[in-house]
């Protein structure tokens, strides 16, 4: 009995803190959000996923999971670029299906073979591959991208299609990318740490047959610490049809999502950031 106890301990210290699902941010992987503080319940979607997600052993990024339009509501990271490859191998997220499944963002084909889970099952609780096969003028657009991280692990993480949605080919492949490219080079000049969160509004229109949502807009946020005292932000947002985006203050961006998503004033950040 005792051994069988014994067993048991270890198996569930083994399984904690992995890429999960959890309750809360605040306690599960505070570290992604500026003050330890995640957006406020204004971006709540009718059926959400708090992800902490997790990439062998360590969680690199928190994403908020919309279960009902099977994308991401935002994801938030600290900002540390550097060179490297772009990985090639997509990933799942098996707790999304149940608690029972593994804490570590998946393969699809590791869950069916390994986990015997049915592609039916899987395709319930979230977008899978297939979702975004034969697209036309839309391809997979990452909210957090891997451009933004500095070691290979930490890249392949991004590439969850919890942090994916359908984005305008030509503003993934254009303006949106500059932003993510250039622009944040140049904004982020002389901050020590950036907490950036990226996020996608729900749209009218959908791919895979309604399973998927295409979103209206995508905007990102960020907010920087340089030296000791001094707090910088900024913000852009895009209509997810047009090759442009536009850059905002923090408030400005606030005040477009509050009206976007209509469920309240919206706040990204601590008040600490400048809305200004």
């Amino acid at each position: 009995l005792w051994l069988l106890l014994l067993l048991q301990v270890l198996a569930s210290c083994l399984w904690l803190g992995h890429s999960e699902v959890v309750g809360s941010f605040e306690t599960s992987c505070p570290q992604f959000f500026f003050r330890e503080m995640p957006p406020n319940e204004a971006l709540e979607p009718q059926k959400p996923a708090r992800i902490c997600q997790r990439y062998k052993n360590q969680y690199y990024f928190a994403t908020l999971y919309d279960r009902k339009m099977r994308i991401p509501v935002y994801s938030a990271y600290i900002y540390q670029p550097g060179p490297g490859k772009r990985p090639k191998t997509w990933l799942v997220e098996p707790q999304l299906i149940g608690p029972s499944y593994p804490k570590t963002m998946e393969k699809e084909w590791t869950l069916l073979k390994r986990y015997n889970v049915t592609l039916e099952k899987l395709s319930l609780s979230q977008a899978i591959l297939h979702d975004y096969k034969n697209l036309t003028g839309l391809n997979r657009g990452h909210l957090n991208p891997n451009g933004h991280h500095d070691d290979y692990s930490s890249r392949v993480a991004t590439f969850t299609l919890t942090n994916i949605v359908p984005q305008y080919e030509k503003l993934n492949g254009g303006a949106w990318n500059n932003y993510e490219q250039q622009t944040m080079i140049r904004r982020t000049q002389g901050c020590t740490t950036t907490y950036v969160i990226v996020g996608a509004v729900p749209g009218n229109n959908y791919i895979a047959k309604g399973r998927v949502n295409k979103p209206s807009h995508l905007w990102s946020a960020a907010c920087c610490v340089v030296g000791n005292n001094y707090i910088k932000a900024w913000a852009v947002i895009a209509e997810n049809d047009k090759n442009q985006v536009q850059l905002l203050t923090l408030g400005e961006l606030e005040d477009i999502l509050s009206e976007l998503y209509g469920r309240g004033q919206v706040s990204l950040f601590d008040s600490d950031c400048p809305r200004e």
